[in-house]
């Protein structure tokens, strides 16, 4: 089911950030597949693993098939380089990272055997240059290409791969971030903990690496680095220590319809309870990116889904699609 064309008022536009943040601004149902294409006016699920993934359910192809495709309007894809160039121009100190783009997934639910359902990840390599010219370009619904296929939909858009994390306490609580409103995607608005997977965590800077030259060493890497970055996210944003964090899995892929921004959920718990978390978030390395934490149930959870950002919005539809697969058991 495709998620419903969205007209973008010029006053809903989001605006680009002034400087370069590293974060860039996240069982018994019976369809555990990747094709659960559940949509909202503001989010899509590109996949949804309601009983949750571990690390051995899930690998990664990263290939430069997988990179951005330039888009065929010359004025268009000009329009990257020139939004970037005017960026530099009023920022020189404009850095310009990279991050791991969402191309596809391949599903595999084990075929009615004894064998675990298993997801791979295709994974190319996109920039921040990149993503503020497509995604976050005021025209970038013209760099959607009319298809029902999704990779083929984005296939010149950047679209990173984010990460969220929704982390369950000791007490059964929820943890909830505030945006600052200094940060350059939705400011003041409700997030789970989360950023993005980082190529340079594992020694990526392009596809063309000297030390890393066997592919499948490549791509264990990366697919471990799928679970080390949600990790590494919650640590530094909310303070409490890794060793405090467990039972990490896999739960699916959120698209924001708004800027066709894909992000990767994981579900894991704490266990402290939400008044240590609490303490503890007032040391957070990255407490700067946000001006409050919430403990909450998931009735509240509920009532701030209209104002996270859709992505988010589509991780709460993931956590309770897990919600609702373990009460089914």
């Amino acid at each position: 089911m495709q998620a419903a064309a969205l007209q973008v008022p010029t006053s809903q536009v989001l605006r680009i950030p002034e400087e370069f943040d590293r974060h860039w601004s996240a069982l018994a149902i019976p369809m555990e597949k990747a094709e659960t294409e559940m949509s909202s006016e503001r989010y899509k699920l590109l996949l949804s693993c309601p009983s949750g993934l571990l690390p051995s359910q899930v690998s990664v192809v990263f290939d430069g098939d997988y990179d951005r495709i330039p888009h065929p309007d010359i004025n268009l894809e000009n329009s990257v380089s020139e939004i970037w160039d005017q960026r530099v121009h009023k920022n020189p100190s404009l850095y310009n990272g990279t991050k791991f783009r969402y191309g596809k997934h391949v599903w595999h639910d084990g075929g009615g055997s004894n064998q675990e359902p298993h997801v791979c990840l295709h994974l190319g390599l996109t920039d921040y240059r990149n993503f503020v010219g497509t995604n976050l370009n005021n025209l970038w619904e013209s760099f959607l290409v009319a298809s029902e296929d999704d990779a083929i939909r984005c296939q010149h858009t950047s679209s990173p791969l984010g990460n969220g994390a929704i982390v369950e306490t000791s007490d059964k609580k929820i943890l909830v971030l505030q945006r600052s409103n200094n940060v350059g995607e939705f400011p003041g608005h409700f997030v789970f903990p989360g950023g993005h997977p980082e190529p340079q965590e594992v020694g990526l800077v392009s596809h063309h690496h000297e030390d890393l030259t066997d592919s499948k060493v490549i791509n264990d890497k990366v697919s471990q680095e799928m679970f080390d970055s949600i990790v590494r996210e919650v640590v530094e944003e909310i303070g409490v220590p890794s060793a405090s964090l467990h039972e990490q899995v896999f739960i699916g892929i959120s698209r924001r319809v708004l800027n066709v921004r894909p992000t990767a959920f994981f579900f894991m718990k704490c266990s402290l309870s939400s008044k240590e978390v609490q303490k503890l978030y007032a040391t957070a390395q990255d407490s700067f990116e946000s001006t409050q934490l919430f403990t909450v149930p998931l009735i509240d959870l509920e009532n701030m889904a209209s104002k996270m950002p859709g992505c988010h919005e589509g991780g709460l539809a993931l956590y309770k699609l897990m919600v609702e697969a373990v009460k089914n058991v």
